[in-house]
């Protein structure tokens, strides 16, 4: 009896340390999923206390909401209109949608349906890549390269414009796209194919008939992600658009964006003023619109799960 304890005590310890290990892991992987729900919620908080004194007391609704003159800073009459801001941002987000949409889905068609061994994986590496790239960079693509190239094709004396921005950050949101959208189309059951290769389809019919319409989901969570993407970003189009508060008429316009004129009012800003609440109430529309839209895209994904 005694010559098996030496066996079994070591075995002991392995289990207890593999307990306390596991149980460990849990604790973490916890305060890890926690911690963002706790980060979101004091984010929102936090936005929520600088801009709220701004709606309570001396915020105009209509003003706000349908002006598009924007002057903070004028002493004799300071207006606080956010209709330029919010029409720039959606016209550079919608022009950038018609960029990434085609390119992405078609990229993810690609890589998912198509490409085959050493292809396909260089093509994913390749398109986290392009999401590796700082935005700030892109900025500066669109402020050096993107800039001369649309004065000299079209003819116009700015190049900083929708159209500059839109590009920029279609390319921006392309790859998270491309990304989610090849995610819902590898979850398509391989039965559904081989059913359609079974009655004659070709590849393409397959795709076009089969794997498109049972991802339709899935394609629209990555749309809505790729706008909530849009509706985000920041320096890319601070740098890309032109920065100038204007409703835009055509894509060769300059626009201001909410990110853009937050990113470059807030610092200039006496802490407690109406402008830096204002610009706080800017940010709470901001956060909601894009709360909504990865909402939206959470509960589509949801449905396909359930489906």
């Amino acid at each position: 009896m005694s010559s098996r304890l030496p066996r079994t005590l070591p075995d002991l310890d392995r289990r207890n340390l593999a307990w306390f290990v596991d149980k460990g892991m849990q604790v973490f992987m916890f305060v890890g999923g926690i911690s963002a729900i706790v980060l979101i919620i004091g984010i929102f908080v936090f936005i929520t206390k600088e801009g709220l004194p701004f709606i309570t007391g001396s915020m105009d609704f209509a003003e706000f909401f349908t002006s598009p003159n924007w002057r903070p800073t004028s002493e004799e009459n300071p207006t606080y209109g956010a209709l330029a801001l919010i029409a720039g941002t959606a016209s550079v987000t919608g022009l950038a949608m018609l960029v990434a949409v085609p390119f992405s889905l078609g990229a993810a068609i690609f890589i998912a349906e198509f490409a085959t061994g050493r292809t396909r994986e260089t093509l994913k590496i390749l398109v986290e890549m392009l999401a590796a790239i700082p935005s700030v960079v892109w900025g500066f693509i669109g402020l050096s390269l993107m800039n001369p190239l649309i004065i000299d094709t079209f003819d116009v004396p700015v190049g900083l414009n929708i159209l500059n921005a839109g590009i920029i950050l279609g390319l921006m949101a392309a790859p998270i796209m491309t990304t989610i959208a090849e995610d819902a189309l590898k979850a398509v059951p391989d039965t559904y194919r081989e059913a359609a290769e079974a009655m004659g389809a070709t590849r393409w019919q397959i795709v076009w008939r089969v794997v498109l319409p049972a991802s339709r989901n899935g394609l629209v969570a990555a749309v809505l992600l790729g706008v909530g993407r849009g509706f985000g970003e920041t320096m890319a189009v601070l740098m890309a658009s032109g920065h100038s508060i204007n409703m835009p008429g055509g894509i060769f316009d300059s626009v201001r964006a909410v990110t853009a004129t937050i990113a470059a009012e807030l610092g200039e800003t006496v802490q407690g003023s109406d402008h830096y609440r204002a610009l706080f109430t800017l940010g709470m529309l901001l956060f909601l619109v894009t709360f909504v839209i990865n909402l939206t895209a959470d509960l589509v994904v949801r449905g396909i799960r359930k489906k």
